[in-house]
């Protein structure tokens, strides 16, 4: 029997697996902005394959206000797919769902790239869909890349390798690997996954850390440099002005508030910086730890200069950030988390404001080049330093330092990005889906 969509041969789909928004995480925004430059590359049809927004609530995810959230553009369908199953299952309903869909999709003859981001689950659901689409005897047109974003490394295969669970480790990679084109956010992502993998092979006698050497390449994450360049100083002031800020009277923090994230380290070392006597501290986010670092804010002595924002939404990120006096992410490794690139630097970086103060780790360092002042982690004492040094920088310093960030930061450009993934199509071994 012929499948309706064979004969369209013009078609060409691009199926984008994530944690998508409302998720405050740099990786939802990558698969959004994915998606916005697949449209003008050629693809008809493009859907980012998520999960429900009420699953998303109980998981405990920091989430974007509902109401904030920028709409997508025409020819972008967000597919939430619901639970197959029901209590009798105790757990992986969700994960059918998602998965089930993605079998749909793959057989309909459509030339389809399906792209995932994180390894677990969303690669493992790719791969599970692609095995399962073959099995049925329907036209398979489907070529895959998997994108690790470092965190589906540090909290699944490495928490694998130092409990010992092989099989669940060798799950991970096993699916990774099978993706026509695995790639990595960053170098140290690429090299962490390397790392996992040799302590696998040297323990089970395995050889996942030479296929990984291989094939895993460097993909930077995809980020709308439109959205951030450039700011219009009229709208800067007064979104600002909403808030009760001016341009250059706070330092600002807009990430994630989770402990890798240094916040109390920014709080303390903002404490001790008599740089900032006359500024206020503005700390926009959510996360796990937003009740502790608000306690922790009161009881500091300038608890009255501190601000938190739980409410940001995407419109109100580029002015906040183009208003700073200057913008601190003090990210430190733990166990749970490493920060494997730094979205959020390169956005800062785009829309100017302030210099970037932050730390060497992880992927930092691939994200700021050498346009940030780079302090130690855990130490506000280097904190505060950095920031009485931005504080009295001349004017025309900081703004050779600002253009100079905005340079390097163009190359994560969300068009350059999805070329070069494109690219990475062309090469001999994989020819399933047509890049002309």
């Amino acid at each position: 029997m012929e499948h309706p969509r064979l004969t369209d041969t013009s078609a060409r789909r691009l199926v984008i697996v994530v944690r998508a928004d409302p998720v405050i995480c740099g990786h939802s925004g990558e698969a959004r902005n994915l998606a916005e430059a697949a449209l003008v590359r050629g693809f008809t049809e493009v859907r980012i394959v998520t999960w429900p927004i009420d699953r998303l609530v109980e998981t405990g995810l920091p989430l974007k206000p509902l109401d904030g959230i920028a709409p997508y553009s025409d020819g972008i369908v967000v597919e939430r797919p619901e639970a197959v199953g029901d209590y009798k299952v105790p757990d992986g309903r969700y994960l059918s769902g998602l998965t089930g869909r993605l079998v749909e999709l793959f057989t309909d003859g459509v030339p389809t790239l399906a792209i995932s981001l994180y390894l677990s689950p969303h690669t493992i659901a790719v791969t599970d869909a692609v095995r399962a689409a073959e099995l049925t005897g329907l036209p398979v047109k489907v070529t895959t890349i998997a994108e690790a974003v470092g965190s589906d490394v540090t909290n699944v295969v490495r928490s694998c390798v130092e409990q010992n669970r092989f099989g669940a480790a060798a799950h991970v990679l096993s699916s990774y690997l099978a993706s026509d084109v695995p790639v990595a956010v960053s170098d140290y992502t690429r090299r962490l996954i390397i790392e996992s993998a040799a302590a696998i092979d040297a323990r089970h006698g395995t050889h996942f850390a030479a296929q990984c050497t291989e094939r895993v390449a460097i993909s930077y994450p995809a980020i709308n440099t439109a959205e951030f360049l450039d700011p219009d100083p009229a709208e800067v002031t007064s979104r600002l002005a909403l808030r009760g800020l001016t341009p250059g009277s706070y330092v600002l923090f807009l990430s994630r508030l989770a402990h890798a994230k240094g916040v109390d380290d920014l709080i303390d070392g903002f404490a001790g910086s008599p740089g900032c006597a006359g500024l206020k501290l503005v700390i926009a986010g959510n996360g796990p730890e937003a009740q502790f670092l608000r306690d922790y804010a009161a009881a500091s002595p300038v608890a009255d200069r501190i601000v938190f924002l739980d409410d940001v939404d995407d419109d109100e990120r580029a002015p906040l950030m183009a208003g700073c006096a200057a913008f601190v992410l003090p990210t430190k490794p733990r166990p749970e988390f490493v920060e494997t690139f730094g979205i959020a630097l390169v956005e800062k970086m785009l829309a100017g404001g302030g210099p970037v103060i932050t730390t060497e780790t992880g992927g930092v360092g691939e994200a700021v080049g050498d346009t940030a002042m780079i302090v130690p982690v855990d130490d506000p004492g280097a904190i505060a330093a950095a920031l009485d040094e931005v504080m009295a920088m001349p004017a025309d310093a900081r703004a050779e330092l600002a253009r100079r960030a905005r340079d390097y930061a163009m190359q994560f450009d969300r068009a350059f990005v999805l070329d070069r993934l494109l690219g990475r199509l062309e090469q001999p071994e994989v020819r399933e889906l047509s890049v002309a």
